[in-house]
């Protein structure tokens, strides 16, 4: 082999290797950057996560307290029926108490 081609193999093989570690070494500060942010980014996700949830359990029991109410409601709903009821059943018997006295 003539000698201008043993250098240009030798000098193609160094190009190479340094294309190599720097490729490596690009690689390695780019995983950093990402692992950085990815730190980062999993920090505000906890941090809304820890938002949300606290706003959930403000609407959960919010949602108790309504449902509290409305129970009640149905239950003084009920129990106006049922005095509605009563109230009717003594005017009718009041009724027919005056009936038989005017007889």
């Amino acid at each position: 082999m003539s000698e201008a081609v043993l250098v240009a193999l030798i000098t193609g093989a160094c190009a190479i290797a340094a294309q190599f570690i720097i490729s490596r070494a690009s690689a390695k500060e780019l995983y950093a950057k990402l692992d950085k942010q990815s730190e980062v980014t999993d920090e505000k996700i906890k941090g809304r996560i820890d938002v949300l949830q606290a706003d959930l359990r403000t609407l959960s029991n919010r949602v108790d307290a309504h449902n509290r109410v409305v129970e009640r409601t149905f239950q003084l709903e009920r129990r106006a029926d049922v005095l509605e009821e009563k109230a009717k059943a003594a005017n009718r018997r009041i009724d027919d108490l005056e009936r038989n006295e005017k007889i």
